[in-house]
């Protein structure tokens, strides 16, 4: 009898593909104001009130690899009747690396960085959703990241995993945007997260911003700044800014500000037309 658990290989003999020319590394040929281009897909996850999947494009073949995320909503839902009356629905939100996320494992239990990336993301989604519509009801919002942008001894050793955590908490910003929306949770605007940084390609190169950094491709990231945004309401509902800015440059702040808003008004495009697909396709 066949062994139908195994996954048997082709009967005859297999040629490997040949490609005529290798396939030229993306990342030294994207504009400084250009980003990343993403896959969103809601309805990925039936048993949820709503699901998203985001995946972004990988830069460099040969070092890093693309990120991608999931993220489901439950609810709302009534809270349990221990719990004390609430006017609005209360919010909450967690997020976790897979433990195959990255080439080092992590544990089952979140980290100091995951807590942080799920306070960020509660204070970025409480500015959009309009809360008091569901008074006494709670909802959950879980961001699952699935697969890192690179290794992570790669990003301790080359001191960029600080950076790596701005790019995730702008791809949770947006997945948990479209989930919410295949939810059917009334915002005031759909949201989505943006990254600028102050990028130094060398020592006598003059700092510059770029938009959705990638920390391979530069050789010493300065600062950066992730913001969650409302387009069309024009309000920043999250901001988070880190690094070392030249104090003989007073206006890289706002430039830091404006470009990460740039890059956010592109994101947001791409998760408008996903939901209108999901809305035709209905």
């Amino acid at each position: 009898m066949a062994d139908r658990r195994r996954v048997n290989g082709p009967s005859g003999a297999t040629v490997p593909p040949v490609y005529d020319e290798e396939v030229p590394s993306l990342s030294r040929h994207r504009e400084p104001n250009g980003i990343r281009a993403v896959y969103l897909k809601t309805g990925v996850t039936p048993s949820a009130s709503g699901s998203a999947y985001l995946e972004i494009e990988a830069q460099d073949v040969s070092r890093i690899s693309g990120m991608k995320l999931t993220c489901t909503v439950h609810g709302p839902r009534s809270l349990p009747r221990s719990a004390p009356f609430s006017p609005h629905m209360v919010l909450s939100t967690h997020v976790k690396y897979a433990p195959f996320a990255t080439k080092h494992r992590r544990g089952y239990l979140r980290d100091a960085s995951e807590r942080d990336l799920s306070t960020h993301l509660e204070t970025a989604l409480r500015g959009a959703i309009i809360a008091d519509r569901w008074p006494k009801s709670g909802v959950d919002v879980v961001v699952t990241i699935i697969e890192g942008e690179q290794a992570r001894q790669t990003a301790v050793a080359e001191g960029s995993e600080e950076w790596d955590m701005m790019n995730v908490l702008g791809g949770c910003v947006t997945v948990a945007a479209a989930a919410i929306a295949d939810a059917g949770i009334d915002c005031v605007d759909t949201i989505s997260g943006g990254v600028a940084a102050l990028v130094s390609d060398g020592s006598d190169a003059e700092p510059r911003v770029v938009l959705d950094p990638v920390p391979s491709e530069h050789e010493k990231i300065l600062a950066a700044c992730c913001v969650a945004y409302l387009p069309t309401r024009d309000e920043i509902t999250n901001l988070w800014l880190k690094g070392s800015v030249p104090s003989s440059n007073s206006g890289l702040h706002s430039a830091l500000i404006s470009k990460a808003v740039h890059a956010s008004r592109g994101v947001n495009y791409a998760v408008s037309q996903s939901l209108n697909e999901a809305v035709g396709a209905i």
